[in-house]
């Protein structure tokens, strides 16, 4: 990825992430967060990762999402100094879901182990 890319995609991720947060009135998106912005290599689409918490339904989060994003694209032709804005594609970020479910495996894994820095029980020597 070039450095233009690079600082698209980040200064996409920030203001889709002040808008979607804090400008839009929709309740279904008050606790989307955008983790991810992914730009295609000419840079017509951007594909945007929402993480939503685990009590709140993210298709409902992801279709409002949809639905507004003529206005964000708008918005951000606004805002952003660039010579084509690109489409704005949302996706659930899986991370976020699973990341609770991880830490819990995880902890599970580590207590059904045995300590391997014990010391090893009387053994013969052979």
């Amino acid at each position: 990825m070039d450095h233009r890319t690079e600082r698209i995609t980040e200064v996409l991720r920030e203001e889709l992430s002040e808008m979607i947060g804090y400008e839009m009135s929709d309740p279904r998106v008050a606790s989307a967060v955008v983790t991810e912005v992914h730009i295609s290599p000419d840079k017509r689409h951007a594909h945007v990762r929402i993480g939503v918490p685990a009590d709140t339904d993210t298709q409902e989060t992801l279709k409002a999402l949809e639905n507004a994003r003529h206005f964000l694209r708008r918005q951000l032709a606004k805002r952003l100094v660039i010579y084509r804005i690109p489409e704005l594609h949302f996706e659930a970020d899986i991370s976020t879901v699973l990341g609770g479910k991880m830490e819990h495996l995880l902890k599970r894994i580590k207590k059904g182990r045995p300590r391997d820095l014990e010391p090893p029980e009387n053994k013969p020597a052979e």
